[in-house]
């Protein structure tokens, strides 16, 4: 069976300052449209994957035209669902150097924090499918959100899919009465493979360590988390190093309850734009996971996929299995291809 991998959370319109200009200096935004879980999807469309993304528009102009940027990019866009008043927004104004990259959200009241769990089949969305991925921006949105992502696990669990999620902590969006602590281990409960650093553990699991060498700690952290959860059976995560805006390092590291395997570090210098590293990471990951079949391969093609999102303009990694295969092949000159 072709391997098909569906991806579940709310996209934004992103209004993007032109360049590098600041917010107060900006007159007008370049549009594009992405969120955390669909540029999963989109970067797996690259690679030549079976991706689909199920969320929640409002029935306009703008819905469509979300919709049509990700079928653009061959992502199955069937199990959409319309409804609601707006699309969330989210601005970006990119930084360099000393300055900083800044993001103001614009996302209360979309039609994906009114989602509510029967307006999705998902017994449809997930049928024939390999691979079902979330993060953990989806349950901070709404009590719908959280309930309609909880029922895509069981259904996905009920069918033997593999279940993965970044269980990214975002303090500011949790503001529907639930705390992160109180929704989040329901839901991890049902992965097979979470991204998760020292700091996600701490903020949703309260779970910690005192081991004082770093990888010692990493293992105690993720020991630990595999200890309560037992279905998580792979715990990844990155390392980003921030020497400027314009010029960060980046490794990754996966625990599979036994070693603690690790990639080379890269410098990317200059970033074009870092939004959606993380989940270029995440595609990578996952492709790897189903093609290779073997941990190390598949943490090493995550981590060379997000080096080169940080190369490529706006939301989604659109680079092509070969592209990441030739930069982990030790290519890294950018020489002109003719």
């Amino acid at each position: 069976m072709e391997n098909k991998v569906v991806t579940f959370g709310e996209v934004m319109m992103r209004l993007s300052t032109p360049g590098f200009s600041r917010f107060i200096q900006s007159d007008a935004f370049d549009v594009t449209y992405g969120g955390g879980e669909a540029n999963v999807a989109v970067s797996l469309a690259q690679f030549g994957m079976g991706a689909a993304h199920v969320t929640r528009f409002p029935d306009n102009e703008l819905g469509r035209a979300a919709t049509n940027l990700m079928r653009k990019y061959g992502v199955d866009t069937q199990h959409i669902v319309y409804g609601g008043n707006r699309l969330g927004l989210y601005f970006l104004e990119t930084g360099a150097s000393v300055r900083a990259s800044k993001v103001i959200y614009d996302r209360a009241g979309s039609s994906f924090a009114d989602l509510q769990p029967e307006m999705i089949d998902w017994e449809r969305a997930l049928d024939g499918v390999s691979w079902f991925h979330w993060t953990g921006i989806t349950p901070a949105i709404s009590e719908g959100a959280a309930a309609s992502c909880k029922k895509a696990i069981e259904v996905a669990n009920s069918k033997g899919i593999t279940v993965s999620a970044d269980i990214n902590y975002r303090k500011n969006l949790w503001q529907y009465g639930k705390k992160a602590s109180e929704v989040m281990p329901d839901l991890i409960a049902g992965c097979d493979l979470i991204v998760s650093g020292k700091s996600d553990a701490k903020d949703i699991l309260k779970i910690t360590s005192n081991e004082p060498d770093e990888d010692t700690s990493y293992i105690d952290v993720f020991s630990q988390i595999m200890e309560r959860f037992p279905k998580v059976k792979k715990i990844v995560n990155t390392t980003r190093g921030s020497i400027s805006a314009s010029h960060n390092t980046l490794s990754g590291m996966l625990y599979d309850g036994s070693q603690l395997l690790h990639t080379t570090t890269y410098d990317i210098n200059p970033i074009v734009d870092r939004i959606g590293g993380g989940d270029a990471f995440m595609a990578g990951l996952i492709y790897g996971m189903l093609e290779y079949q073997d941990n190390q391969k598949a943490l090493d093609f995550g981590v060379a996929a997000s080096v080169l999102k940080h190369t490529i303009l706006e939301d989604a990694n659109l680079a092509t299995v070969e592209e990441v295969e030739t930069l982990l092949n030790g290519d890294t000159s950018g020489r002109l291809q003719r």
